[in-house]
């Protein structure tokens, strides 16, 4: 038998017995990753709910940690404080709203299209992590600066993605500056939504999405005939 040594999350070493082959190896530190991922997510998840229920300066690690289901040190074998654990909530989301939207969009023939696409998305994807959404719109100014410029340089991304889907939309006679108004100006549109919709009310999300582009698409009118 040989003894395998890695580094937890929070920078603290543990002994691992295994078998010997790299393979074996290579098999077990990568279940460790996924488990240990799977776990930071959870905390996240936790946090997020009781971050949107409490609000975020009201909630504890304590709270997390009851929420979670884990002591406190469980907790801080992942994550160092509640600005950690924030930070990777957003970060995560981010990543959520980037993953494969570019890929995504690739076979859509027209920007009309791509934008309405967009926007369904956006919405869709909000409604399937509510709390982790609503931490990024109302919980980011809580972050250090030095946690929250990593998150800027993702938002600031998405936000570029419509903006060049809306430059194809104008046919490039709108300037940058403009067009990344517009883009924050949709976004912004959708992610009020937030404050008011019911997901089990009367209008489902699909039909909410036909409304905001119906709003932008009657509204840009103006703009495409300068």
């Amino acid at each position: 038998m040989h003894y395998y040594a890695t580094i937890k999350p929070a920078g603290r070493f543990f002994i691992k017995e295994i078998s010997s082959g790299q393979d074996l190896m290579e098999t077990i530190v990568k279940e460790l990753n996924e488990k240990e991922l799977a776990r930071k997510h959870a905390i996240g998840r936790a946090a997020a709910k009781l971050f949107d229920e409490k609000g975020y300066l009201e909630t504890s690690l304590k709270d997390i940690s009851v929420e979670a289901k884990l002591s406190k040190g469980g907790i801080y074998y992942y994550f160092s404080n509640k600005h950690e654990i924030l930070n990777f909530i957003l970060d995560s989301y981010m990543d959520h709203l980037l993953e494969g939207l570019e890929e995504e969009l690739k076979p859509i023939d027209n920007a009309s299209s791509k934008i309405q696409f967009i926007m369904h998305r956006h919405l869709m994807l909000y409604n399937n992590k509510v709390p982790e959404a609503k931490a990024i719109l109302l919980d980011a100014h809580n972050l250090p600066s030095e946690y929250f410029a990593a998150i800027a340089v993702k938002q600031k991304k998405y936000a570029q993605i419509l903006a060049d889907v809306l430059s194809e939309y104008f046919d490039g006679k709108m300037p940058m500056v403009k067009l990344k108004a517009v883009s924050y100006i949709l976004f912004g549109m959708c992610n009020s939504i937030m404050h008011w919709h019911d997901p089990d009310g009367p209008i489902k999300l699909d039909e909410l999405s036909d409304i905001c582009f119906t709003i932008f698409s009657k509204g840009a009118i103006h703009y495409k005939s300068e």
